[in-house]
């Protein structure tokens, strides 16, 4: 199963085409958004051609393939619009045999652990950067974000496919990978 991963949109209709652009060039089965889908937030600028109804309107069309979970910018308001489900702070999703615990990061994240086990891999946007790490306890990831990366880092999202995750830009170039083969 090929699956991509991308975190806080934050109402970006020019970040949503780019997603959209890079769906069709990687044709996942599954898409999973980590949260913080419409709304930029108010500690956050503007994202790049801010445009919350273009956004849930292309997400929709979507729908089928969409796994998400609610970030903190992310409400009931939103998912009124949107036709799939966001208001979930977590979901436990298992493929090939890998427990994966996704969820937008304000809540659980490495200072607030979710109970995972060793081989389990914690998955969360919220912090806008990229990263990879072996924990004490399980593995962390973070895909990024699509639209406004911090820390000087590219906008990026991920792919899982084949026990392999891979971080990339939104060209495609491979920014950071783990491999668990």
């Amino acid at each position: 199963m090929k699956i991509l991963f991308a975190s806080d949109l934050h109402g970006s209709y020019f970040y949503c085409n780019a997603l959209i652009n890079i769906i069709q060039r990687e044709n996942p089965d599954k898409i999973v958004l980590l949260g913080d889908i419409l709304y930029h937030g108010p500690r956050n600028p503007l994202p790049k051609d801010y445009n919350p109804q273009k956004v849930f309107e292309t997400l929709n069309t979507l729908k089928e393939k969409i796994v998400c979970v609610r970030g903190n910018c992310d409400s009931e308001v939103d998912q009124m619009v949107l036709e799939f489900p966001i208001m979930s702070d977590y979901n436990i999703f298992n493929v090939d045999g890998i427990n994966l615990f996704l969820t937008h990061g304000h809540l659980y994240n490495k200072e607030n652990m979710p109970n995972i086990q060793d081989n389990d891999i914690l998955i969360h946007g919220h912090t806008h950067i990229n990263i990879i790490e072996k924990l004490e306890k399980g593995i962390y990831i973070n895909p990024g974000s699509i639209s406004m990366p911090k820390e000087g880092q590219e906008n990026s999202y991920m792919i899982y496919e084949d026990k392999k995750f891979v971080i990339k830009n939104l060209e495609g170039k491979e920014l950071k990978s783990l491999n668990l083969a």
